[in-house]
């Protein structure tokens, strides 16, 4: 179950870029064709049973040496010194920041649960113009130079796609139509909250942006997404303009992109931030709560829409902090800023 950060669609735009950019048009070409053989793999069944852990945070990072083979060679371990490799270090970091959200805000030991340990492997592919989760390990290309950088320098990108792991072990939605834009959105809502918690930022200090500072200068664009104004994230004569709705009236209905779970995590996405932004504050403790509650409930469907989940974030507003209460309120106003008023509301 592979789960990739940067979109195929915005691979495909920069595969025909051309001259400008001739060097990351071939990388995507590359990626494209590398999604492809990963995609005709993909196994959405839920994980197999991994035995109890009962250490703490325990991290294993590697280096492919720009090869497409996995792991690679271990490069350090958890407790290890620095190396003067600043992707094995940027990758070990994020994975111990991702951990801490989890650990520290909601109670869980690393993504399973159970203390799973975490791994990852940099320097992936030659020119690897993307990042992902493949069911067991993180694995971050070093980017073109031309359009992207390395992607182990945005901390959101890795907590989005650990996040991934998260959504395996509990709800495990499903990856097409709006399950599969629910899936990547509930990976950009953590991967952000990964970021402001690492951080120590209130909703208003927040950036909002996944993937910020992925792209090189030459690039008219910010990130890969923004949660608070999806669609806004790029606008660039090569990539195109960001894609993303930030309502469902704007509803993206393609056979691409898996239903368009790329695209349409916009929604979902905007709801999570005016929740948020409703509630003030660090994000993680009680919107992000709410977010975490609904996907551990175990009562959400792998093939839930938009509306059930919807449903289920007020239904994990009530049961925590009532159904009068502020969070319940917020979740209310925050699903029909977006087109979903919910039943009751």
């Amino acid at each position: 179950m592979t789960r990739h950060v940067v979109p195929p669609y915005l691979l495909a735009r920069l595969a025909e870029s051309g001259d400008r950019f001739d060097r990351a048009a071939r990388a995507a070409r590359a990626g494209l064709a590398g999604w492809e053989q990963l995609a005709a793999h993909r196994d959405d069944a839920p994980p197999a049973a991994r035995p109890p852990r009962t250490g703490g945070l325990d991290r294993t990072v590697s280096d492919a040496e720009g090869r497409e083979e996995l792991p690679g060679r271990t490069v350090r371990t958890e407790g290890d010194p620095p190396t003067d490799d600043v992707a094995a270090t940027e990758a070990y970091d994020g994975l111990g920041a991702t951990h801490a959200l989890f650990a520290e805000a909601y109670g869980r030991s690393s993504i399973d649960g159970e203390g799973l340990p975490l791994e990852a492997t940099v320097h992936y592919g030659d020119d690897y113009d993307n990042a992902f989760w493949d069911g067991e390990r993180m694995v971050f290309g070093d980017g073109d130079g031309e359009v992207f950088r390395r992607f182990t320098a945005s901390l959101s990108v890795i907590g989005h796609e650990l996040a991934h792991g998260v959504t395996q072990y509990t709800t495990n939605l499903a990856y097409r139509g709006q399950s599969g834009a629910l899936n990547e959105s509930v990976s950009d809502v953590f991967g952000a909250l990964v970021e402001q918690h690492a951080a120590g930022q209130t909703v208003d200090q927040a950036s909002w942006l996944i993937g910020e500072g992925l792209f090189t200068d030459a690039v008219q664009g910010r990130a890969l997404r923004s949660m608070s104004a999806p669609g806004t994230a790029y606008d660039d004569d090569v990539l195109g303009t960001d894609p993303q709705p930030g309502h469902l009236d704007d509803l993206v209905v393609t056979e691409e992109d898996a239903g368009g779970v790329h695209i349409n995590s916009g929604i979902p996405n905007r709801a999570f931030h005016l929740v948020a932004v409703a509630l003030g504050g660090h994000a993680w403790e009680r919107a992000g709560q709410v977010w975490y509650d609904a996907i551990t409930a175990g009562t959400l469907p792998a093939t839930a829409d938009f509306a059930r989940f919807a449903a289920a974030t007020l239904e994990a507003a009530v049961a925590r902090y009532g159904a009068d209460s502020d969070e319940a309120r917020a979740v209310e106003a925050g699903w029909a800023g977006v087109g979903l008023p919910l039943a009751g509301a």
